[in-house]
């Protein structure tokens, strides 16, 4: 039976729901997560917010406190939940290197020069005007396209990557990042609204008590409360106001963090509102991978020449010829000197010498045939080993001589 994309995926994620939700490996981490949004509303609803349902002088002001802790609470959830259940932007696999990209650099092997198989490291892009690399990677085997980088957590490239957030458990990036902000903005006005409401409580029972030792035992889960979210705003508060900063200038965590030394310009700042624009209220881009889709089967990959004898790989193929084309060379220098020692003019000057001027020519003509006969040998080999590269210029041109030197 066929598998689906996600059974076979070679990425570390975790995938639920038949596909239909991907986390990343940490995933469990997530469960902390809601717990920690999750058991303070619980206290917050049971110990506070049920005590102040009459103490408004507008009835439904103290029920509207509870409905709103409780729609606020889900809400936050849910920002969590799609944060860390999406496809984060992940850039599928090649299953085999990008052949255009090849290069080839000789390296000592046996203690002869060989050719060897290299892809560059990096690229240049204009972006923008302003050039920008990307950089292979041998994981994915592809390049990467501009803001993307490889999570080594998630063991997948991500366009637009931010950061690997363990607090939800995925990577945050293009498809992701509204959701996360969103999140952490919302769990920072949850803080304040829960700081905000416990301190009411206490103040209510102060100037009920007239004593605030005698308030705080009456409602100890107010003082907890509001040391709690006093801890938690520093953390999610702090996060929301570093991201205001980085969607105002359109930069990511990662490219923040890395390159804010080197004093470059941001190729991707369109302007304090653009940028805004870009992150709340452009079109999130359709996931590149179907995790339910069936796994097709590979078609082959046409050979590179269709001769059955060459079965070789292509780097392997290509360092052939080229020692081919080594001894080749050798082999016409030897044929080619020993035709200039026995030129035309000393053939002749030996007839006039004594010699018979029949034997010289006979000698010239026979020396002429042995080299065109050597040459169409090792072009015929050349020609069979090597396949679509044709055959050698040096041997076209020594054939071309050698039957110019034969015409009466």
């Amino acid at each position: 039976m066929a598998k689906r994309v996600y059974q076979a995926w070679k990425g570390s994620n975790i995938f639920l729901c038949s596909g239909r939700l991907i986390f990343g490996p940490d995933a469990r981490s997530l469960s902390v997560s809601v717990l920690l949004i999750l058991v303070p509303t619980v206290i917050f609803c049971t110990f506070v917010a049920r005590h102040l349902l009459h103490k408004f002088s507008s009835y439904n002001a103290g029920y509207a406190i509870l409905v709103v802790a409780i729609i606020f609470t889900i809400y936050v959830l849910v920002l969590l939940l799609f944060t860390s259940a999406r496809d984060p932007g992940i850039i599928p696999r090649n299953l085999h290197p990008p052949e255009e990209e090849f290069c080839y650099e000789s390296s000592e092997a046996g203690g002869r020069p060989t050719p060897s198989l290299q892809f560059p490291r990096t690229k240049e892009v204009l972006v923008n005007g302003v050039p920008v690399k990307v950089k292979y990677c041998e994981t994915c085997m592809l390049y990467r396209p501009p803001r993307c980088s490889h999570c080594s957590i998630c063991n997948n490239c991500v366009e637009k990557f931010d950061h690997h957030c363990p607090w939800v458990g995925q990577c945050i990036g293009m498809r992701n990042y509204r959701f996360f902000f969103m999140f952490i903005s919302s769990a920072t006005l949850l803080c304040i609204f829960v700081f905000t409401l416990s301190a009411l409580y206490i103040k209510f029972l102060v100037d009920e008590h007239h004593n605030v030792w005698k308030a705080i035992k009456e409602s100890p889960a107010s003082v907890v409360l509001m040391s709690y979210c006093f801890v938690a705003l520093w953390f999610v508060g702090g996060l929301t106001g570093f991201h205001l900063y980085l969607i105002s200038t359109n930069q990511t965590t990662y490219e923040n963090f890395r390159y804010r030394a080197d004093n470059r310009r941001n190729a991707f700042d369109r302007g304090c509102i653009s940028n805004f624009f870009e992150v709340f209220c452009s079109k999130i881009q359709p996931s590149k991978n179907k995790f339910r889709a069936y796994i097709q089967e590979e078609a082959p990959r046409i050979p590179m020449r269709p001769m059955p004898e060459v079965a070789e790989e292509f780097g392997e193929d290509r360092r052939t010829k080229v020692e081919d084309d080594l001894e080749i060379g050798d082999d016409i220098l030897k044929l080619s000197q020993r035709r200039d020692y026995y030129g035309t003019d000393d053939l002749k000057r030996r007839g006039s010498d004594g010699f018979s001027r029949e034997s010289a020519e006979s000698d010239y003509n026979n020396l002429g045939s042995e080299l065109q006969a050597s040459l169409s040998q090792l072009g015929t080999e050349q020609s069979r080993r090597a396949g679509s590269f044709g055959t050698s210029p040096h041997i076209l041109a020594f054939n071309a001589i050698v039957s110019d030197s034969k015409k009466p």
